[in-house]
């Protein structure tokens, strides 16, 4: 190609330029509109109900979202290498240590609800410090593999494998016990289970330890639950709703052993799957909806996707998957043209966090999966989730000034 002063002279300003992705920033910064919007539209009953303010949501959601914009546009603009590992790593040790301390902390300062302590109450608004932690962790992680495991040979032995490997199982073992079984969330877990076992494939570890790992991760993850009687309730509601699908297709000798008579109502998905029937192709409208008015709790945390869907329909669902897949796209995108190894295990985390936490969420509202109560990334009401994420994604962004630069230089040194 040829390449005359003016285009030298662009190429140059360019580099000095180093603008992020902002495309990325506005698809984010769209879903945390939407989601200010029914943060309003779905608590109509909650508002009632505990004699709130009807804008005490819509306020707070508003206050959190434009913070979290203007966070993220402020973290687009600072240099990577000064930012992103003071960050990753503040956030993984003090959140940690914040996790553990959560148990013997004064009950006026942590929020329990539905039997897990999960909050801490400050001034004005609760925090969830396992939001926090995950950016933590998927740094560590990356920095850690590059340091430790990405330049060892593939073709180790299954004990050195192990042996490798070990400091950081053990870690997870510590976080899986603080989160699963002090906090009670096993979305939580299945989400860092997820993140940990794919930065280990591109960290290029071989197929023998992931055989492993799922071994290890099925007998552990069927012991989190019968340890849990909450989450053995959840099966069987779960199993109630889908068992006449499965035994229809499967033999009929295996009927009397699979079938299980009694179980309790599957309540809340139930009523998901009405309000998902309800929106149909274009919704009901927005702020009509029916199924916030007291029949589905949590409709605007847990359960957003399905209120959401009810007032804009299967087509406003569609618009709203679209952004997130073109989120998760565009951090992959990144993830693949930077040439940092950290910046390239970070951002894969990231994008596997958001995508990870929507597919929990939507496949557990459908019924396809047991409900796992992990929030809709930028659209769920919560402030620490919103907050997190925008960290993570501004994080991302200041990386993505980095590939713009390495792109440029290359254009450069073409001529």
């Amino acid at each position: 190609m040829y390449f005359n002063k003016t285009n030298i002279k662009s190429i140059n300003n360019n580099l000095n330029k180093n603008e992020a992705d902002y495309t990325l920033f506005i698809l984010v910064s769209l879903l945390i509109i939407i989601s200010i919007i029914f943060s309003y539209s779905l608590t109509i009953y909650t508002v009632e109900y505990f004699g709130y303010n009807q804008f005490h949501f819509f306020i707070r959601q508003s206050l959190v979202g434009i913070v979290s914009i203007f966070l993220m546009w402020f973290l687009s603009k600072k240099d990577p290498d000064k930012i992103v590992e003071k960050v990753g790593m503040t956030f993984f040790i003090i959140f940690f240590l914040l996790m553990i301390a959560m148990p013997f902390l004064p009950g006026s300062l942590v929020t329990a609800s539905g039997g897990a302590n999960r909050w801490i109450r400050l001034p004005g608004f609760s925090l969830s410090p396992v939001e926090f932690f995950k950016i933590g962790f998927i740094y560590f992680l990356s920095w850690s593999f590059h340091r430790k495991v990405i330049y060892q040979p593939k073709k180790l032995g299954l004990v050195d494998e192990v042996l490798l490997l070990a400091p950081y199982f053990l870690t997870f073992f510590v976080v899986v016990f603080i989160i699963a079984f002090l906090q009670k969330d096993l979305g939580q877990v299945v989400l860092l289970g997820v993140i940990l076992v794919v930065l280990l494939i591109f960290a290029n570890r071989s197929f023998k330890i992931f055989l492993a790992l799922g071994i290890i991760a099925l007998v552990g993850l069927v012991g989190l639950i019968v340890a849990a009687p909450h989450r053995i309730q959840r099966i069987h509601s779960w199993w109630a709703m889908v068992q006449d699908g499965i035994l229809s297709v499967l033999p009929s000798w295996a009927e009397p052993y699979l079938r299980i008579d009694e179980l309790p109502e599957p309540y809340q998905v139930s009523h998901s799957l009405n309000a998902i029937h309800n929106g149909g192709f274009f919704g009901q409208g927005v702020a009509l909806g029916d199924i916030k008015v007291g029949f589905l709790s949590e409709v605007h945390t847990d359960f957003v996707l399905a209120g959401i869907t009810e007032e804009i329909g299967l087509i406003g669902l569609f618009i709203i998957c679209s952004l997130i897949f073109s989120i998760v796209w565009r951090i992959f995108k990144i993830s693949r043209r930077v040439e940092n190894p950290i910046y390239h295990l970070f951002t894969l985390g990231v994008a596997l966090m958001v995508i990870v936490a929507f597919l929990i969420n939507s496949y557990g509202i459908s019924g396809m999966i047991p409900i796992k109560g992990i929030a809709v990334p930028f659209l769920s009401y919560g402030g620490s989730s919103m907050l997190a994420m925008a960290v993570s994604i501004g994080l991302v962004l200041s990386i993505s000034r980095v590939v713009k630069e390495e792109d440029v230089k290359k254009k450069v040194k073409n001529i």
